[in-house]
């Protein structure tokens, strides 16, 4: 009966780290030893000794559960374990902003080889120099963007 209580706390404790701790392996082996309690329970105490542990368990991790995400999100600590707000940037294409960088000169704040950053009208933006490499303030001009970042060349030299 020790080993199994045992095994109830260990498990209960390893579900409750888990909510603090994120990755899956603690809760999961949180309700591995639960179940090697209960199957323990039905060998050690019969159906009706299994099935009563079985029951224990579900109210134990039901209850932890509640205390968990309706409990503890209220107090000091879940305050800062918990996200409460949402998240309102995106990461998306440039469209109508890089359209709008097309023709325009950038200077090259990192050596682009061949991504680096550039700065165009005093804002840092990502950029791939399609000509290859491109020194830290070397005057660039922007012929596109992809996904995510900005297409640059050097321009030619004027003679």
């Amino acid at each position: 009966m020790t080993l199994i209580v045992l095994l109830y706390a260990l498990g209960i404790l390893l579900l409750v780290t888990e909510v603090l701790v994120p990755g899956g392996v603690i809760g999961t082996v949180g309700g591995i030893l639960m179940f090697i309690g209960c199957v323990i329970a039905f060998v050690q105490y019969g159906t009706g000794g299994g099935m009563l542990a079985l029951l224990a368990g579900l109210v134990l991790v039901t209850v932890a559960f509640y205390i968990e995400f309706r409990v503890l999100p209220q107090t000091r600590l879940g305050r800062r374990a918990f996200l409460t707000k949402e998240m309102t940037g995106v990461s998306a294409a440039f469209g109508d902003e890089a359209r709008n960088l097309i023709g325009k000169s950038a200077e090259a704040l990192t050596l682009l080889s061949p991504s680096g950053y550039v700065r165009i009208d005093g804002r840092r933006y990502e950029a791939f120099c399609q000509s290859g490499q491109a020194p830290l303030g070397s005057v660039l001009e922007v012929i596109g963007a992809d996904s995510f970042r900005l297409i640059v060349i050097q321009p030619p030299a004027k003679s």
